[in-house]
């Protein structure tokens, strides 16, 4: 994987600008914050952050992936403010699950998402080489 890195661009924090990567793909859907029971355990947005993460990295290893293979990652979220608000702990959840790997990302303010009590959905691609 090459991050894509233009000169003179001011290094961004918590991901890439961009990423080059060549091998097997691999597309996950769109992961909330609910176990693999389909229940949510809370309401807190850090917490379902958490669980979104821990649920992509369940389905990354079904394709023989890990979080390092991801090379793109979009987040929806229900409130810009709360997502904004709860950055260090946030960052804190992503480090735990995801480690120090920051893939291209775009995080999205949402008017709804599918399932009522979810507050975040994060979907992702990876390339295993």
């Amino acid at each position: 994987m090459e991050i894509l890195q233009p000169p003179g661009w001011v290094r961004p924090k918590g991901y890439a600008n961009g990423v080059a990567a060549s091998g097997r793909q691999v597309y996950v859907s769109g992961m909330i914050g609910w176990d693999a029971e389909c229940r949510f355990q809370t309401d807190d947005f850090v917490a379902q952050t958490r669980q979104a993460l821990e649920n992509i990295v369940a389905v990354l290893h079904e394709a023989g992936a890990g979080p390092e293979h991801i090379v793109r990652m979009t987040w929806y979220v229900l409130d810009r403010r709360e997502y904004l608000d709860a950055g260090p702990a946030v960052g804190a959840a992503y480090r735990d699950v995801i480690g120090r790997h920051f893939p291209a990302m775009s995080a999205v303010q949402v008017g709804a998402l599918m399932e009522e009590r979810a507050r975040v959905e994060i979907e992702v691609t990876a390339v295993v080489p």
